[in-house]
């Protein structure tokens, strides 16, 4: 007998259709161009995510230039030894979530681990960085480093700073020359 909702009317059940040999190829192919393309990648564990929680990160990583998705993990194992990288088994438990990032190392790390201290249901598990395989304790060293632009500014404020201590000199000697000369030019008026 179907099972009836609340209206009345028939339940409907939500099923998918397992993908076929073609389109599990055009996946793995397609995982193996982000792998190839990206600087770094960052796993992390996922369990009782929800959709709120999906779209919450998807913004964050789509306004980090990342790409963020979850796969099967024998796609995700091919693909990336198709790409020259081996990824351990071990690292890969549960469902796994996978952040690529293509102009930032930092952005994945940073993105995913801050994510994960505000969201239970994710756990930073391990990473990718210039195509060796790192473990959480790096991944998470890296989400603590600073923006790639805010290095930079620190940069350019380290090399400006001798610079400026050096045009502060000699304004100094200068505004002390013309403090001279007007105490000579009062003394003599």
């Amino acid at each position: 007998m179907p099972q009836l909702c609340f209206k009345g009317r028939k339940k409907k059940e939500k099923k998918t259709m397992p993908k076929t040999r073609q389109e599990k190829a055009e996946l793995v192919s397609a995982l193996k161009d982000k792998f190839a393309r990206a600087k770094a990648v960052v796993f992390a564990r996922v369990s009782g995510y929800t959709m709120n929680e999906a779209n919450e990160l998807r913004s964050k990583a789509k306004a980090e230039g990342l790409d963020v998705m979850i796969t099967k993990k024998t796609l995700l194992e091919r693909a990336a030894k198709d790409a020259g990288i081996e990824l351990n088994r071990d690292l890969l438990e549960g469902s796994i979530l996978t952040a690529f990032g293509y102009d930032d190392e930092i952005a994945p790390a940073r993105v995913v681990a801050k994510f994960a201290k505000d969201h239970a249901s994710v756990e930073v598990s391990s990473g990718v960085l210039e195509g060796a395989v790192v473990g959480m304790e790096t991944v998470k060293a890296f989400a603590a480093l600073p923006s790639r632009d805010e290095l930079l500014a620190r940069m350019v404020g380290s090399i400006n700073a001798p610079v400026s201590g050096f045009v502060n000199v000699l304004a100094g000697n200068l505004r002390g020359l013309v403090q001279v000369l007007n105490s000579i030019k009062e003394q003599k008026a």
